[in-house]
């Protein structure tokens, strides 16, 4: 494909395969602007979030990075066992079977909820020492101990609103997710500049102001989801009896295709984990930079998020309405467009990295840090969004769950996490060089999933 793409009847070629597949794009666009739409709420709003801590100094940005850790993982897990629920779903809402959607529904709330509870139990019993596998620093520690405390309460409820907009979002119905976020986000933007900073008659309660406006934003957001969802009976609104009539075979069929996802979010989180780990023992103020860095990073990866998200959707509703060959005519067709659309956005962000820390109040070594990463981050954003379509995008919407977790691993454990662990913490060479062995498993993925894509061998009918 690499070549092809230096080719000059490149341009001619893709314009045809997009016109041969209009339609397609089209339902892709409708469903992927919505998603990307939220993703970039959220991650604004994140960002006056850690603009807001910010203000607070380097050992509070530090804390709450620390303790959002758990909450990544926990997000993480739900997200694998959302999209393995969703590979089911869109195929059987491409068939319209809605007792199988409730099914689906069913198994990852079941296990969405249960992995949340386990996540909720740890940060309240061993705060302390979960966050002290992360850093010694004690100040850091005391900082963010009441923020683990308090922002785990809404783990459950955040298990609650993944699934079910994971499920709404593969029979097609992305604005309700969107809407709902925002008005949450916005609700959480509100709260924590009244509780970090003690406006409206509010208590200035710092980091502690901000765990408890960030529970009370989720909480809020569970609930109306589901008052939403029951009382416009959505195709997904299912009865506690329809979501647990499991049958034997479907629920061995579920665990088969859904437990290679969950196995591979929990060993990605785990290996972003230790990432974090190595950039905490180099120095809290490696951390903090990494932290803004990371933070910002999203901005250039949210429309790809969408887009993503969205390709599973609609090739698996392809594949449940049997028309498996169109699947993968469109996939090779998507895996030609992203890279093109990464490298605008990449050269754009490249030349806005110098003003993003300035909008913090940290040192200039910290200052400098973030601009090499994110220079480093944008000229791999086009490898790095193409792995976002062939994991998440084509290959999870039909059901090759097994190579996926297999591409997503091997190269990350093998190969990244040794390097960064070697040179961070062994050979203690520059943090930006540090990062950029952070990014070394991705031209390894690119090469075999896009070897995997041509071959055609990912498309699996679960239904």
């Amino acid at each position: 494909m690499t070549e092809q793409i230096l080719k000059p009847g490149f341009s001619i070629n893709l314009f045809s395969r997009v016109k041969q597949d209009r339609e397609s794009f089209i339902k892709l666009l409708i469903l992927a602007l919505p998603i990307a739409a939220q993703n970039l709420v959220q991650t604004l709003l994140n960002m006056v979030d850690t603009l807001m801590i910010g203000q607070l100094g380097e050992t509070a940005i530090a804390a709450v990075a620390l303790s959002n850790q758990i909450f990544f993982l926990l997000m993480l897990l739900l997200f694998g066992i959302s999209s393995g629920a969703s590979v089911f779903t869109a195929q059987f809402w491409g068939k319209k079977e809605i007792d199988g959607i409730h099914r689906s529904l069913g198994m990852a709330l079941i296990l969405g909820l249960s992995g949340a509870a386990l996540f909720t139990a740890a940060a309240q019993l061993f705060p302390a020492q979960i966050l002290g596998i992360f850093t010694k620093d004690t100040a850091v520690i005391q900082a963010g101990v009441p923020y683990l405390k308090i922002a785990s309460v809404s783990y459950m409820f955040t298990a609650g609103t993944i699934v079910y907009q994971s499920v709404l979002r593969s029979t097609g119905i992305v604005k309700l997710p969107l809407v709902l976020s925002v008005s949450a986000l916005s609700l959480n933007a509100v709260f924590n500049y009244a509780l970090i900073f003690g406006k409206f008659g509010l208590p200035e309660l710092g980091i502690t102001g901000a765990a408890l406006a960030t529970s009370g934003a989720r909480i809020i957001e569970m609930t109306v989801l589901i008052l939403v969802v029951y009382l416009r009976k959505y195709p997904i609104a299912a009865t506690p009896f329809q979501m647990l009539s499991q049958t034997r075979e479907f629920v061995a069929r579920f665990f088969h295709r859904v437990n290679p996802v969950i196995l591979n979010e929990i060993g990605w989180s785990l290996g972003m984990t230790m990432f974090t780990l190595v950039y905490a023992r180099m120095g809290t103020e490696v951390l903090a930079a990494f932290n803004i860095m990371d933070t910002f990073s999203r901005l250039a990866f949210i429309f790809f998020v969408g887009t993503g998200n969205a390709t599973a959707i609609v090739l698996g509703n392809m594949i449940g309405e049997g028309k498996a060959d169109e699947a993968r005519r469109s996939a090779k067709t998507i895996l030609m467009i992203v890279p093109l659309m990464a490298a605008a956005i990449g050269v754009l962000i490249f030349f806005l990295a110098p003003v993003i820390p300035e909008l913090f109040n940290v040192s200039d070594y910290v200052t400098e840090l973030v601009v090499r990463m994110l220079r480093i981050f944008t000229v791999v954003l086009f490898i790095k969004a193409s792995n976002m379509h062939i994991i998440v995008g084509i290959l999870r919407s039909g059901g090759d769950t097994h190579y996926c977790a297999a591409l997503e691993l091997l190269p990350l454990w093998l190969i990244s996490i040794p390097l960064v662990a070697l040179a961070g913490l062994v050979l203690q060479l520059p943090p930006a060089l540090v990062y950029l062995f952070c990014l070394s498993e991705e031209i390894t993925k690119y090469i075999t999933g896009l070897w995997r894509v041509l071959s055609g061998k990912w498309v699996h009918d679960l239904t």
